[in-house]
């Protein structure tokens, strides 16, 4: 087993592989550039109608950022695989293929532009509406995104290459905001497409290595060893099984029985099928390209990605579990204390330290940090498009291209600043990937109320979908703010005020999450009795034509209904194996 660290070797191959990549993605832009002719904030913003291999690419790598390398394998090691229905979520990524992205097609040809998130709800419902979902957004993007991404950058590289951890953070920052500024979307697209096969195959190097270390030279007998281990955890209810229904286990209070699979399900709703940072990769077309061709491509683009969310529950949180097991073998070089949740964070980055060969580990950390940096870029570019086109070009039109590009990269600026601030109280907020998913627990819920009403309901009025939307966040905003107060639930508060809420700082985040979407749908059916309906335009939005229905229909095919198949039946069996 390797213990050394980071050798010459190392290095050098880092050195040169980091120069290879800015190489590659820099000719990929100057090429992309030739065709443009010139600056377009379209482009910058949303690249061009790229093939079904580069979507599904782009939306994993969108997807895969510093919060899987730290705070996924940190849960593993932690829990097992009891945040795992956060990850298997292939099947949620079709929905989006085969039902939103028909609907966001009608909107672009509607529009006659491709369209924001917030554009959707504006013409569905209001402009307020809209405005407010780009304001709820940045403000995810603030708490969940590069916060998140900056804080877990900066735990990975510390215990990776023993840098500081502000160097690290900050440095990851500064690197993808100087990428994001000169490489656009077209960059992104270009790093996604580079780094997934090395993330890939690095990741499930450090998996097998990492089982044969366990397992004295045997990778069956490591997996063995590694369910023995897990099993025995938390008092002996184990960490390998994805439901906890036993009052008496450890991780009951934090995932109660089965509502764990629902509230999941909602936030993975809300991420995959209405989220801009998401959706983004699948807007973009060829001028002129016909509807059926537009709606393919992204169907099997999304379909492509349901084969690659198979992959992070091996990648990153069974290496975690990996990881706990080698701590409690002697000569590991894996020390581990699983009370402190910065100690199980570092999980997978001991584990690339300490499990792969000299020069191997150099190649695998070149994935790794195009990882970190095309997911931030990611979360830069939404950012910038966002304000770009849901505030500033509405307040100011006419402006150049060039000056809209440089209006985005300024707000952007402004949500890493906010976001850098935030980092100190996330650090107190115990585990990452616990924390983040807790977070998209108090903002999912009125997003999937709105955009599910918005679509498949004519008669729920624009007043009813600016209701849902404002007043679901702000119920979320309140909860996050007890959440600060009283250590998530677990602090005694005193004063009548507090005993009389214990109902909505005590509750469960995953049945607070149910019961807040409920909710909201309710509010919004209540609102709609009583408000102006929508205009004949408004419906018209929403509504299929002929000739589209035609054109979804030539879309699909056998491969896009057995891909899709192959994709659920593979969550399926990992549920059953691990239920």
């Amino acid at each position: 087993m390797n213990t050394g660290g980071f050798a010459t070797l190392d290095w050098i191959v880092l050195a040169v592989g980091i120069i290879g990549v800015v190489w590659a993605v820099y000719r990929a832009i100057k090429k992309d550039q030739e065709k443009m002719k010139g600056a377009d904030s379209q482009d910058y913003l949303f690249g061009k109608g790229e093939p079904w291999y580069v979507i599904g690419m782009a939306i994993f790598a969108a997807n895969i950022g510093s919060e899987h390398l730290v705070g996924l394998a940190g849960t593993g090691a932690k829990d097992g695989v009891g945040m795992a229905h956060w990850e298997m979520q292939g099947w949620m990524i079709l929905i989006l293929g085969w039902l939103f992205v028909p609907f966001y097609q009608l909107m672009i040809n509607k529009m006659g532009k491709i369209i924001t998130m917030p554009d959707f709800l504006k013409m569905r419902y209001t402009q307020r509406t809209g405005s407010w979902l780009s304001i709820i957004t940045l403000i995810a993007y603030v708490l969940t995104k590069v916060s998140v991404t900056a804080f877990t950058g900066g735990i990975f590289f510390k215990y990776l290459l023993g840098l500081n951890f502000w160097v690290g953070a900050i440095g990851l920052i500064a690197v993808t905001a100087v990428f994001t500024v000169f490489g656009g979307m077209k960059g992104v697209m270009t790093l996604s497409t580079i780094q997934t096969p090395i993330l890939i195959i690095g990741s499930f190097l450090v998996l097998f290595l990492g089982l044969a270390a366990l397992g004295d030279g045997s990778i069956v007998a490591g997996w063995g060893q590694m369910m023995d281990v897990c099993n025995k955890a938390h008092d002996g209810f184990g960490t390998t099984h994805m439901f906890h229904t036993d009052p008496a286990d450890p991780m009951y209070p934090q995932f109660p029985g089965y509502v764990v699979f629902l509230g999941a399900s909602i936030i993975g709703f809300w991420y995959w099928c209405t989220d801009q940072h998401i959706v983004q990769r699948v807007l973009g077309q060829v001028p002129g390209e016909d509807n059926a061709k537009v709606i393919q491509r992204a169907r099997r683009g999304t379909i492509a990605a349901g084969f690659f969310k198979i992959l992070p529950c091996f990648m990153f949180l069974i290496p975690g579990m990996v990881a706990y097991a080698l701590s409690l073998k002697e000569g590991s070089g894996i020390e581990m204390d699983i009370t402190n949740h910065e100690s199980t964070d570092g999980a997978f980055a001991m584990m690339v330290k300490n499990i792969l060969p000299v020069g191997i580990k150099g190649i695998v950390t070149i994935g790794f940090v195009c990882a970190l940096v095309a997911s931030l870029a990611a979360f830069f570019n939404s950012c910038a498009t966002l304000f770009t086109e849901d505030f500033y070009k509405p307040m100011k039109k006419g402006k150049t291209e060039e000056h809209y590009v440089l209006v985005g990269r300024i707000a952007t600026v402004v949500v890493v600043i906010l976001g850098l601030l935030w980092m100190p109280i996330m650090m107190n907020m115990g585990n990452l990937y616990s924390y983040l998913q807790d977070i998209q627990s108090l903002i999912a819920p009125a997003m999937v109320a709105v955009f599910t009403l918005g679509i498949f309901s004519k008669k729920i009025t624009p007043k009813a979908g600016e209701w849902g939307l404002i007043g679901g966040f702000c119920i979320g905003m309140i909860r996050l703010v007890t959440n600060v107060l009283t250590d998530s639930g677990k602090a005694v508060m005193d004063g009548a005020f507090w005993e009389n809420t214990t109902w909505f700082w005590q509750t469960n985040w995953l049945i607070f999450e149910c019961w807040l979407l409920v909710f909201i749908i309710a509010l919004m059916v209540c609102v709609s009795f009583f408000t102006p309906a929508p205009s004949k335009a408004q419906v018209e939005a929403i509504t299929f034509t002929s000739d589209f229905r035609k054109s979804i229909r030539e879309s699909w095919g056998l491969f896009d209904i057995v891909g899709s198949l192959v994709v659920i039946g593979l969550c399926a069996c990992f549920y059953w194996y691990f239920w």
